[in-house]
């Protein structure tokens, strides 16, 4: 390449830069097709000027307006406690109870009981300690498997 078409290349590239900075993004459009015969430098120039900035630098050093978008979600109703109800045992110390024993045990089981002590649930059912008149240790006995007397 001769010095003169080297000075003329040079040359087209400078002007090519002016009517970008004077016409903005019109002129960017025809610094592409320009952007053929550009070296290399120039057109990193031009997309460098042009580029908008990234997101990690603040909106107001990129002078870029983030937008940011809302989404609203249904409105939600705070649970009160006091609606929800507090279940409690159903028997008390010293109340008389009929216990029916599970299928797969002693039948002989059945009958009878004192409520000894309350115990805490176990899943879904309460359970209580219940002692017999007749027997001299006590058992433990699931709120299902009692009724009233």
């Amino acid at each position: 390449m001769s010095k003169q078409s080297a000075k003329a290349a040079r040359r087209s590239q400078k002007a090519a830069r002016r009517s970008i900075k004077k016409n903005g993004k019109s002129a960017h459009k025809s610094a592409r097709s320009v952007g053929k015969k550009a070296s290399k430098t120039a057109r990193s120039r031009v997309s460098k000027s042009t580029r908008a900035a990234p997101v990690t630098q603040p909106a107001a050093a990129a002078n870029v307006a983030i937008k940011m978008i809302r989404t609203y979600s249904p409105p939600v109703q705070p649970m009160a406690l006091a609606e929800m109800p507090v279940r409690s045992h159903r028997y008390h110390v010293g109340e008389e109870v009929y216990y029916t024993s599970p299928t797969f045990g002693r039948t002989s089981a059945s009958g009878n009981y004192t409520v000894v002590k309350l115990l805490p649930s176990d899943g879904d059912d309460y359970q209580y300690r219940i002692k017999s008149s007749g027997e001299a240790f006590e058992r433990v006995a699931k709120e299902s498997q009692l009724d009233k007397l």
